[in-house]
C-alpha cells in the first residue's frame, strides 16, 4: 500500500515561496509579456527551470519568474531576510547563502553554433583607444593608476 503513493511523490511539483515581489512573465525572458504578479511571501508551485528562470504556478497566475525571486521549499520556523541579508553583509554570519550559476547557452545552441563574421566585426567596433579611455575617465573625474600589463604570450618554441 505504501508503494502506491510513492510515484505521486516523485511527480509532485516543488513548493516555494516568493522572496520578493516580482512580475510573472509569459516566457523566460525579461522583455516577455507580463501575465501576473508575485507578492513577497506568496506560496507557489515550481513546475520547471530554464536558465535563471523558474516556471511557477500560484493561485492567481502561472508563468516565469527569476530564480532569485523564489525560495525553494516550505518556509517554516525562523525566516531570514533573504536578499536583505546579502545586501547588508550579514550573509557571512553562518546563514546559508545560495548563488546562481547560469550559462547563457544550452547544449543544443552550442552544438548548432556557427561563426558569424558580422557579429565579430560588431564586437570589434566597440574597441576603444587608450586616448578615448583617458578622455572618458577625465569626464567622470576618475583618477589614473598605473597597471602593469601581462607580457605577450610566446609562440611554441620561443623562450
Amino acid at each position: 500500500m505504501f508503494f502506491l503513493f510513492l510515484p505521486g511523490l516523485v511527480l509532485a511539483a516543488e513548493i516555494g515561496t516568493a522572496l520578493k515581489a516580482d512580475q510573472i512573465r509569459k516566457e523566460p525572458y525579461s522583455d516577455a509579456l507580463v501575465t501576473g504578479s508575485l507578492a513577497r511571501g506568496e506560496r507557489l508551485e515550481i513546475l520547471s527551470k530554464k536558465g535563471a528562470w523558474l516556471k511557477i504556478k500560484t493561485t492567481k497566475a502561472a508563468g516565469w519568474v527569476r530564480l532569485l525571486s523564489v525560495k525553494r521549499g516550505t518556509s517554516g520556523g525562523k525566516q531570514t531576510a533573504g536578499l536583505q541579508d546579502l545586501a547588508s553583509g550579514r550573509a557571512g554570519t553562518g546563514q546559508v547563502v545560495a548563488t546562481t550559476g547560469v550559462r547563457g547557452l544550452n547544449e543544443e545552441e552550442l552544438k548548432s553554433a556557427k561563426y558569424n563574421a558580422a557579429e565579430v566585426k560588431k564586437l570589434e567596433s566597440y574597441t576603444q583607444t587608450a586616448k578615448q579611455g583617458e578622455l572618458f575617465a577625465k569626464s567622470g573625474a576618475l583618477k589614473s593608476i598605473k597597471v602593469v600589463y601581462l607580457p605577450e604570450p610566446q609562440q611554441e618554441g620561443e623562450k
